[in-house]
């Protein structure tokens, strides 16, 4: 471990500085209260409340509460009728990881690399890997960053290809005047932790498409009218749909998303206050054509002279002094199960090359001022002792 110089007595923080924590309310407290006295905990009127006012707030036509974002792309996948024979393009690079959905289906995933910038899925890689077996494109914002739409949308467009939205990593970020969410065929959201909307669990899945719609609230769950049907098994359903506590949390999350996300808007101008005083920092990549970013997790990009080690030790240094930080992600085409496939390290280099170095510090609503100062300097501390003065980028 690595000896870290210690901040100011006033600037140290009470207890640990966790990577998130939820910023709740008595909103959603009532809410609570309200669904538990209610005689349905599956599937009942908080469930639709939510779902309606989520379809309203992204303004799409529809949208599918569901228990997780893997889960509901998963099912966006089999409501597009992937599986197995089919080929799905993804990125290997983000928190959630919900390309696993694509494994779950049967189909095969193809990843691709992504923007160095923007760590998104590029599309002039993507078209690189379309083949006859490809079905759909998955892309996702990267925590919280835009994937380039107009282009991933003519790609697909142009070889007959699905557009999926992986969203789970971002909430309220917009491109071009739309939501994140508005892009897809199919959008998945993710309101586990880090989420800005937090319900501890739990997804949504949006889409215009009526059909598509009907399809995934089929394969979602079986009602109680099903119990009698003999065609039901047709096409096997999950129980995998959300519960009413879930969503009133859900509900009340939404009732206050604008001071969700200017509460951590304030926190991320605290980081890049702070963070100037490193040398060489550039502020975070927003590509052209981006009007907002709400960022998922605070991350940084640790210099080219950097080992994993190092990186290692810097968590550890963090740790010491209770500040809970993360490496952002070990790509999927790294991970034992795609390894068996045949996918390698060197396969994808941009996305090694910043999945090496990118560490996740805390990002929610109740840091101050003070506990930011306190994280950036013990940062600043440990990435001079274990890099030798090399510099660390947003």
């Amino acid at each position: 471990m690595n000896a870290v110089m210690q901040a100011p007595e006033e600037e140290l923080p009470e207890g640990e500085l966790l990577l998130s924590d939820p910023d709740m309310s008595e909103v959603e407290i009532e809410l609570v209260q309200a669904a538990l006295r209610e005689p349905r905990l599956s599937a009942g009127r908080m469930v639709q409340h939510f779902e309606a006012a989520f379809a309203r707030w992204i303004g799409r036509k529809h949208a599918v509460a569901v228990s997780s974002g893997t889960i509901g792309t998963w099912l966006a996948l089999r409501a597009l009728g992937i599986g197995a024979g089919d080929e799905v393009i993804a990125s290997p690079y983000g928190w959630h990881q919900v390309a696993h959905a694509v494994q779950l289906t049967g189909a095969r995933v193809v990843f691709s690399d992504i923007n160095y910038w923007s760590g998104c899925l590029d599309p002039v890689r993507a078209a690189d890997k379309v083949a006859p077996a490809t079905r759909a494109i998955l892309a996702g914002n990267a925590n919280g960053h835009p994937a380039a739409w107009d282009e991933l949308r003519q790609l697909a467009g142009a070889r007959g290809l699905r557009l999926v939205e992986d969203s789970t990593e971002a909430l309220g970020s917009r491109l071009g005047g739309r939501l994140v969410g508005s892009f897809g065929d199919l959008s998945v959201f993710d309101f586990s932790q880090p989420s800005a909307l937090c319900c501890g669990e739990g997804g949504m899945v949006v889409t215009d498409d009526d059909a598509l719609a009907s399809e995934l609230r089929y394969l979602r769950s079986r009602s109680p009218s099903d119990r009698r049907s003999v065609s039901v098994g047709a096409r096997v359903p999950l129980q995998a749909a959300m519960s009413e506590i879930t969503a009133a949390l859900g509900a009340g999350q939404l009732a206050r998303i604008d001071t969700l996300l200017s509460r951590r808007k304030a926190v991320e101008a605290s980081y890049l206050a702070e963070m100037q005083s490193f040398e060489g920092v550039k502020p975070p990549y927003v590509a052209p054509g981006v009007d907002e970013v709400h960022w998922m997790l605070y991350v940084v990009h640790l210099g080219k002279r950097f080992t994993a080690g190092a990186c290692a030790d810097i968590i550890e240094d963090l740790e010491t002094e209770l500040i809970e930080a993360v490496m952002y992600c070990v790509p999927l085409h790294q991970q034992f199960f795609y390894a068996q496939q045949g996918w390698k390290r060197g396969d994808l280099p941009l996305t090694e090359r910043i999945a090496d170095r990118a560490l996740a510090l805390p990002l929610h609503a109740h840091l101050e001022p003070g506990h930011i100062r306190f994280i950036v300097k013990t940062l600043k501390d440990s990435s001079v002792n274990v890099g030798a003065g090399a510099a660390i980028y947003l």
